[in-house]
């Protein structure tokens, strides 16, 4: 399925789903939130789903963020920019509540919207060239709440603040010491990097996986755990996919977990 400046491509249980506005090195517009979101809501309902790669075209970036040139036209004042951020704030729920494992494959540019895009994503591999930040208080303008939640849940708010007060662009080692990405590899390098890492993660039990993101994420939120979630954590020994992986531990043999 492609949709111009945003694509979709299924090979097995991996959808990649890139922004493709090259020529722009993929800066978002109000119609690539929306459609952002769209897809990863239907991505939520599909079973045999089991990672997601989110990547930007053309090789110099992932994304600079917004489109500077938008402003004028749908982000003039304030109803115009609370019409924006809706659709914005949609989109970012609908990334950070994707069910599988979401691999961010970075290339380039890595800043403001594009960044807090990225920091929703499980797993974050860059090239050595990449560069983040969030410089938007050059702008004048404030990251909202909702904005906001993905970077600081990453790199907590000592790192948050840093970025937004000081408004500075970080290489790729700085990035992966303030805890921004999970791996740092050669720029030609990234792509193979990001598509083996997902299909190592394809290749596990599905069903763990979800299982695992959920629970982590509920962990982060620090209410207090229900009976019922508690016992959540044996819900996987009624599972096919336990039976086959143990009996394939056994055998010495790659399982072939069926998602059920």
């Amino acid at each position: 399925m492609t949709d111009e400046q945003i694509t979709l491509q299924r090979r097995d249980a991996v959808a990649t789903v890139t922004l493709n506005r090259p020529e722009k090195l993929n800066a978002m517009t109000k119609p690539m939130w929306r459609r952002l979101g769209a897809v990863f809501e239907g991505l939520a309902g599909e079973e045999s789903l089991r990672c997601v790669l989110l990547r930007g075209a053309g090789g110099r970036a992932f994304s600079p963020g917004n489109d500077i040139g938008e402003f004028e036209t749908e982000r003039a004042d304030v109803a115009q920019a609370r019409a924006y951020g809706a659709v914005m704030h949609a989109t970012l729920g609908a990334i950070r509540d994707c069910p599988v494992p979401v691999v961010a494959m970075i290339q380039g540019i890595c800043v403001g919207g594009g960044l807090e895009i990225a920091a929703l994503a499980d797993l974050r591999i860059c090239g050595r060239s990449s560069r983040f930040g969030v410089p938007i208080n050059r702008l004048g303008l404030v990251m909202a709440y909702p904005e906001i939640e993905g970077l600081l849940a990453l790199v907590g708010p000592a790192v948050a603040k840093e970025l937004l007060f000081e408004a500075r662009i970080l290489g790729a080692e700085e990035a992966l010491a303030k805890g921004l990405v999970n791996r740092v590899v050669e720029d030609d390098a990234v792509a193979a990097e990001a598509e083996a890492t997902a299909e190592r993660i394809a290749a596990g039990a599905p069903l763990v996986n979800r299982w695992h993101k959920a629970f982590i994420r509920r962990l982060a939120s620090g209410a207090p755990l229900t009976e019922a979630e508690l016992d959540e954590g044996f819900a996987c020994f009624g599972t096919e996919d336990f039976r086959i992986g143990t009996k394939a531990f056994l055998a010495k043999a790659k399982p072939d977990f069926k998602g059920r």
